[in-house]
């Protein structure tokens, strides 16, 4: 199975049965817990002659001064600063401009048309702690369009995770402001309502009470059932994960594949 942090759980919660009340590989009661989204953080700049930022890659550089956790700072979390502006015209018009800009009329279609290119965003991407109550678990109440039970998430965000993010905003900002743009803003950091990356709702480990994969990604109820996503992760790291899931899939593909050899995985009837 490899549907993310989000489709993984929901389709194991909808597949009950009298073998599995609670739901697939879910006897440990831990499916759709420990949600982690990854924290972010922005700065933006205003710069006088174009840079075109929306031409480049994605990601042109990468900062990684405070990727550890340091005690020294007063909390726990860490992560990397990246140079991005991957904001679309019509994405850029809602959120690209500072807060006292106008939203309307003929000076903010100037400031649109003049900014676009001018702007650059200092983002940190930064850990999330594992906490139980996030999840995702089934809509008692909303369906899909099949009439089957919408997925619900339930998230707030670790006090510590707030104190990262506002932590690496100081350092978007300051690391801005070094370059003498004509300006510097953020914005207000508020507990996140939605995330990118969703780990850790299928969580790994030795413990079947505790976990519901193995460190080979194989569910501890179900020995033909893998689940390789973001979904086995037991903690967030500091973002970007796509490159330790696919690592872990082909390590686990490795194992799939030797455990078939030795006649350890049972055969469809």
């Amino acid at each position: 199975m490899c549907a993310n942090g989000a489709e993984t759980p929901r389709l194991l919660l909808m597949s009950k049965s009298p073998q599995f009340p609670h739901g697939l590989a879910n006897s440990s009661g831990k499916v759709g817990k420990y949600l982690m989204f990854n924290g972010h953080a922005q700065a933006s700049a205003l710069y006088e002659h174009p840079l075109n930022e929306f031409k480049s890659v994605a990601v042109s550089r990468v900062i990684h001064d405070f990727y550890d956790s340091d005690s020294k700072r007063g909390f726990y979390g860490g992560g990397g600063i990246d140079m991005r502006f991957v904001s679309y015209p019509m994405q850029f018009a809602l959120r690209g401009l500072p807060a006292d800009a106008p939203r309307w009329g003929p000076e903010f279609k100037k400031m649109l048309q003049e900014r676009y290119t001018r702007t650059v965003n200092a983002s940190g991407h930064t850990t999330s702690l594992p906490v139980e109550a996030n999840s995702i678990s089934l809509d008692p109440n909303v369906k899909d369009a099949w009439g089957l039970p919408a997925v619900r998430v339930t998230y707030k965000d670790h006090p510590e995770d707030m104190k990262t993010m506002q932590f690496f905003q100081a350092r978007c900002k300051e690391l801005l402001e070094a370059t003498q743009p004509r300006k510097v803003w953020t914005r207000e950091l508020r507990n996140q309502t939605f995330g990118y990356h969703l780990l850790g709702t299928c969580r790994m480990g030795n413990d079947s009470h505790n976990s519901v994969v193995d460190k080979y990604h194989r569910a501890h109820d179900v020995p033909n059932l893998f689940i390789c996503d973001g979904s086995s992760f037991v903690t967030s790291g500091r973002g970007q994960p796509t490159c330790t899931i696919q690592a872990l899939a082909f390590r686990a593909s490795d194992f799939i594949i030797r455990m078939a050899k030795n006649g350890e995985i049972k055969s469809a009837i």
